[in-house]
C-alpha cells in the first residue's frame, strides 16, 4: 500500500482545501527540554502537592451543596425556573468550581462571544475535544451533558454530575442510543424549559490538530445549535489527553506543575439549520464542523472514533501513526460497508481471491470483484493499492487490509489468512512475501523484515510456513516491537502508547448507527 497524498485523507476547512494533518489526530507527543524537566521537578516538590490538595478540597466542598440541591428533584420540578435557594446553590457551586480550576493553575479563563439563551439554542456543540480539562466550560455554564450511566455511581463526582441533570447513556441497554437521541430531542424542543445540553460531537479526544468527523446525534433534533470552540494557547501542551501519548495521571501531574495554564472559550454565532440540514443531520453536522474549523484555523478530516479504535487495537501489530489503513477504513465506510458486519463475508472475499486466475486486477475487475459500481470512492480505494500507478493492484493486499479493519486485534488470524493467499504449493512463503504481507497489514509503503524473517527461519531454508511463524509468535508475543518497529519506525513513529486506556472523553457516542447513512462521496485524491 502506498503512503502518499493519494493514500492519506484530504482535509478541507471551509471552502479552502488544505493538506492532510501533519500527524494523526489521535497521537500526542510531548517532548520536554532539560529546562522544562528541571522546572517540573521543582514544581513537583513545591507547588504540585498544594495545588492537588486544594483542587480535591474544592471538589469535596462542592459535594454537599450538589447533594442537597439534587434531593427530591423530579422531572416536572426540573423544567420549572430555579427557586431562590437553588439559584444561590448554583452561584455557590460555580464559584467553588472556579476556585478548583484556579487551584489548578487556570488563573483566568478568556471567554469570547455571547452565550445564547436556551430558547435561542438548546444545544451547545463544543470542539475540539482533547482532554478532561474540557470540563471547564461545563462547570462554568452547568449545561447538561451526555454521560455514561455508570458515571453517576462515582463517589463525589457522580453527585456533581447528577446536579447538572445530564442525559445518561446505558451500556447495558441495547436501545439506549435511540432513547438518548429521543431525550435530547425532547429537551431541545422544550422552548427553553430545560437547561442547554452541551455536546462534544467528535465523540473522543484528539490532539486538536484538526476536527474529526462529528457524530450526528446532536444534530438529529434539527434545532439551532451554538458552536463553542476551545483553545489552550500554552507553550507546553500538557493538556492533551488522547489515545497515544501521556496517560491521565501524567497529564494531571504535568498540568498542575505549570505555573499558569491558559484556556480560551469562544461562543460562535448561533447556527440555524436550513430545511435540507434539518432532514439530513450528517450534512448539518458537517456544515457546523466547517464553521468551527474556520474559527479555529484548522483542517477537517473524515477520520472518526472508529478509526481511533482501529489504530489502538490490542493486537501484536500496532499500527503506526501514519498508517493509510485509517484512510482505507474510511473508504470502506464510504462505500456503505460496515466493518463490523464484514467479518462474515471476509472468507468469501478471500476464497474468491484465491480462485482468481490472476492476482493483479484493474479498476473494472476490482469493481466486479467487490460487486460495486465504479465511483470516486471506489477509485480512491483502488488508488491506495496501486502503488506504482500502473492501473493494476494485487487483490490479495485488499483482502489483508480488509481483515485488519474487520478484526484489528486478531493479528495472527490475519497473518494466517495472508499465508494462505501467498503460500506456494508446499505451504511456504519467501522473505519478499512476508514483506508484502506485513507492509499491507500495517498500512505502510516500505518495511524491513530481514531480521524478523531470519529469526523465524531458524533452519535457514529461505522459506517459512505459517506454523513456523505461529510458533515464533507464541514464543515472542512482542515480535513487532522487537523486530519491526525498532528498525523501521524509530522513536518518532508515535507507537508508544499510554498504559492507561483513554476513555471516550466527556461525551459518549450516542449516535444511532443508521444516522451515518448518505455520506457524501470522497473527492478523488491527486498525486
Amino acid at each position: 500500500m502506498k503512503l502518499s497524498s493519494r493514500g492519506r485523507g484530504c482535509c478541507v476547512a471551509g471552502s479552502r482545501e488544505r493538506g492532510p494533518p501533519l500527524r494523526s489526530p489521535f497521537v500526542h507527543e510531548l517532548r520536554l527540554s532539560l529546562l522544562e524537566k528541571a522546572k517540573i521537578t521543582f514544581m513537583t516538590l513545591t507547588l504540585f502537592p498544594i495545588r492537588l490538595f486544594f483542587a480535591a478540597f474544592m471538589m469535596l466542598l462542592a459535594w454537599p451543596f450538589a447533594f442537597i440541591a439534587s434531593m427530591g428533584s423530579d422531572e416536572q420540578e426540573l423544567e420549572k425556573p430555579l427557586s431562590w435557594w437553588r439559584k444561590i446553590v448554583d452561584v455557590l457551586l460555580k464559584a467553588i468550581m472556579r476556585m478548583m480550576w484556579l487551584a489548578g493553575g487556570f488563573h483566568w479563563i478568556n471567554v469570547k462571544g455571547r452565550r445564547a439563551l436556551p430558547a435561542e439554542a438548546a444545544i451547545l456543540t463544543v470542539a475540539p475535544h482533547s482532554s478532561y480539562f474540557d470540563a471547564i466550560p461545563v462547570t462554568m455554564t452547568f449545561a447538561s451533558i451526555v454521560m455514561k450511566a455508570e458515571s453517576k455511581d462515582i463517589p463525589v463526582w457522580g453527585t456533581l454530575i447528577k446536579y447538572i441533570r445530564p442525559v445518561f447513556v446505558s451500556r447495558s441497554d441495547q436501545d439506549s442510543r435511540r432513547k438518548t437521541v429521543e431525550e435530547i430531542k425532547r429537551r431541545a424542543q422544550s422552548d427553553g424549559k430545560w437547561p442547554q445540553i452541551m455536546i462534544f460531537p467528535e465523540g473522543t479526544c484528539t490532539n486538536r490538530s484538526c476536527l474529526i468527523t462529528f457524530k450526528p446525534g446532536a444534530f438529529i433534533p434539527g434545532v439551532p445549535v451554538q458552536p463553542v470552540v476551545l483553545r489552550y494557547p500554552n507553550k507546553l501542551d500538557t493538556i492533551t489527553w488522547t489515545w497515544q501519548g501521556p496517560g491521565a495521571l501524567e497529564i494531571l501531574w504535568l498540568t498542575l506543575c505549570q505555573f499558569h495554564n491558559s484556556v480560551e472559550i469562544e461562543f460562535l454565532p448561533v447556527y440555524i439549520p436550513s430545511e435540507e440540514e434539518r432532514k439530513n443531520p450528517v450534512l448539518y453536522a458537517s456544515n457546523v464542523r466547517r464553521v468551527m474549523a474556520e474559527a479555529l484555523g484548522v483542517s477537517v478530516t473524515d477520520y472518526t472514533f472508529e478509526d481511533c479504535q482501529l489504530a489502538l487495537a490490542e493486537g501484536q501489530l500496532r499500527l503506526p501513526s501514519d498508517t493509510c489503513l485509517l484512510e482505507f477504513a474510511k473508504l470502506v465506510r464510504s462505500l456503505g460497508l460496515k466493518p463490523e458486519k464484514l467479518e462474515g463475508d471476509l472468507d468469501k472475499y478471500a476464497e474468491r481471491a484465491m480462485k482468481m486466475k490472476k492476482e493483479k486486477v484493474d479498476l473494472k475487475e476490482f469493481s466486479a470483484y467487490l460487486e460495486f459500481p465504479i465511483s470516486p470512492t471506489l477509485e480512491s480505494m483502488f488508488a491506495l493499492f496501486d502503488e506504482n500507478e500502473y492501473g493494476i493492484i494485487d487483490i490479495r493486499e485488499f483482502v489483508i487490509a480488509l481483515s485488519v479493519v474487520c478484526k484489528p486485534s486478531k493479528t495472527l488470524e490475519t497473518i494466517q489468512l495472508a499465508f494462505q493467499l501467498y503460500q506456494s504449493e508446499n505451504g511456504t512463503i519467501l522473505k519478499e512475501d512476508l514483506a508484502h504481507i506485513l507492509k499491507t497489514a500495517m498500512g505502510v509503503s516500505q518495511i524491513n523484515v530481514t531480521h524478523l524473517f531470519r529469526a523465524v527461519d531458524e533452519e535457514e531454508k529461505g522459506e517459512i510456513t505459517y506454523d513456523d511463524f505461529y510458533r515464533f509468535a507464541e514464543l515472542h508475543p512482542h515480535f513487532a516491537e522487537d523486530y519491526l518497529y525498532s528498525d523501521q519506525m524509530g522513536a518518532e513513529s508515535g507507537l508508544e502508547t499510554s498504559s492507561l486506556p483513554a476513555p471516550n472523553g466527556i461525551c459518549t457516542d450516542f449516535s444511532p448507527e443508521n444516522a451515518e447513512d448518505k455520506k457524501k462521496p470522497l473527492q478523488k485524491k491527486l498525486n
